[in-house]
């Protein structure tokens, strides 16, 4: 039962990727890696404080000098500086140091939010993962991304900063709500896309198990998934070239997300922005029809959407939100292409047209 992973940063080995079916081992993770005489603060928001934040103040409360926590109101319009400076006064109120440790419990806004804060916090505090969401646990908890959103530009503020631990327990994910966990699946969908072509293989396969939430299907899935997330964040740990083929589809997807006002799951527009990329790489010769029509329905077959109906902006307004990214480099767009399933690549020689083609083919389908 169980299984793990372990993550190294810069050649060295950093910290490991628990994967379990409930928290029982994480006490006993904490103190392996020396905590227990320290603070700990549970960093959490509105929607998961009432599932699990008791539950594990239970677990932690006896074996740490002080337990505290820090529930802020879930959703992406929390994800922001503000909320950080709310963290940093309840953390300078209970006097913590750089000795004590911030927890992410939650999904990918808190692992995000919480990150930022821990790197920021006394120039550096530690923190580890406790990630809720299927999102969270198959991507944002793994490689040490952090960052929040200011105005209405996603991730503009963040940090590199590695977690001491990410500790999943997989039956959280039965309190998700449909929806969110389905939009959850877009993250690891795209690792098959990007990397391994027999992962996919495996996720059409078991889409019925996985979508049942049958936990071995479910603890292989997951386990695949951050085998490929750790093999390319280890390869590029701060995102200067093969990190950014983990950006598949995200940089349409970013772009519908700011657009809707974040109405739209990060999944489903994730999503959207797959089945757009793939559209491209279909244009560019790269995939044949059936291809990219295959790894649509595979898409589809996990409840995701791929194409984006009655969107109250053109594909040009799209086009021109993808502009705004982060992803910019000297004016150019780093845009990731499937060169065939399971291998992708970046390319900056993309045009407008090239890109409004995957944009308008996502809203005339």
């Amino acid at each position: 039962m169980g299984k793990v992973l372990h993550v190294s940063y810069e050649g060295t080995p950093y910290y490991d990727i628990e994967i379990q079916r409930d928290f029982t081992l994480l006490p006993d993770k904490l103190k392996s890696l020396g905590y227990g005489s320290n603070k700990v603060c549970i960093v959490t928001d509105s929607n998961v404080a009432p599932l699990y934040l008791e539950e594990i103040q239970d677990f932690l409360a006896p074996m740490f000098a002080f337990c505290t926590s820090f529930v802020f109101e879930a959703g992406e319009k929390s994800k922001n500086t503000d909320t950080v400076g709310q963290v940093y006064e309840h953390l300078i109120q209970h006097k913590f140091d750089r000795k004590d440790l911030l927890l992410a419990l939650g999904g990918g806004v808190v692992g995000d939010l919480t990150g930022f804060a821990a790197a920021t916090y006394l120039r550096g505090i530690d923190f580890v993962q406790v990630p809720t969401t299927l999102l969270a646990q198959t991507d944002s908890s793994i490689g040490g991304k952090t960052g929040v959103d200011f105005l209405q530009y996603k991730n503009m503020v963040g940090a590199f900063y590695m977690p001491k631990l990410v500790y999943m327990n997989i039956s959280s994910l039965k309190t998700l709500p449909q929806r969110q966990f389905c939009a959850g699946t877009a993250e690891l969908i795209k690792h098959g896309f990007i990397k391994d072509a027999s992962y996919t293989q495996f996720i059409r396969d078991n889409s019925a198990k996985i979508m049942q939430q049958q936990p071995d299907a479910m603890e292989e899935m997951i386990y695949r998934s951050c085998q490929i997330k750790r093999e390319v964040v280890e390869h590029d740990p701060k995102e200067q070239g093969e990190r950014a083929l983990l950006n598949f589809g995200h940089t349409i997807g970013h772009a519908i997300e700011k657009l809707s006002d974040f109405t739209l799951h990060h999944g489903e527009c994730v999503a959207l922005g797959i089945a757009g990329a793939a559209y491209i790489s279909c244009q560019l010769g790269n995939l044949s029809e059936q291809q990219a029509g295959e790894l649509e329905h595979i898409l589809e077959s996990y409840g995701l959407p791929t194409s984006l109906k009655d969107f109250s902006y053109t594909p040009k307004e799209i086009l021109a939100a993808t502009k705004l990214d982060k992803k910019m480099e000297r004016g150019k767009i780093k845009f990731i292409v499937l060169k065939t399933p399971g291998e992708a690549y970046i390319t900056k020689e993309l045009s407008d047209e090239d890109i409004l083609a995957g944009i308008t083919h996502i809203m005339e389908e």
